[in-house]
């Protein structure tokens, strides 16, 4: 049940960071998606910057991001699984530092099971207008 509950919670977060996004031509987005591992419920969920360099040169790409929780909520032993590009692993792993864990109650006992996220970087497409 808590599983489901974490799970349409995932969802619903995900759902809110693309209806969120940037209106904006040419304004890059980053899409997080949660992976279905770990146990711990999001109080604060942080999205990475997207690197200057990266939309000046109009790369995209993908980062998943592994890391523990501790008792408090903080995450620790943050590290880069997956990437396509190096450029995305500093902001995606600030992003994991800065978000905040619901605190375990006194008497349970930390799981110790990874949670990963993936940020997706993307540029929007231009938008070209033939009506002018």
């Amino acid at each position: 049940m808590i599983k489901t509950a974490l799970r349409i919670f995932r969802t619903a977060l995900a759902a809110i960071a693309l209806a969120t996004a940037s209106v904006a031509d040419n304004v890059p987005r980053v899409t997080d998606l949660t992976d279905e591992s770990g146990d711990r419920v999001p109080l604060r969920t942080m999205i990475p910057a997207y690197p200057e360099v990266a939309r000046r040169d109009r790369i995209e790409g993908e980062v998943q991001v592994c890391f523990n929780v501790d008792r408090k909520g903080k995450p620790y032993r943050i590290a880069v699984r997956k990437s396509t590009n190096r450029v995305f692993e500093r902001p995606a792993t600030r992003a994991i530092r800065a978000s905040m864990y619901r605190a375990l109650p006194p008497g349970i006992k930390p799981s110790g099971i990874k949670t990963c996220r993936t940020f997706r970087f993307h540029l929007e497409p231009d938008v070209v207008d033939d009506a002018q």
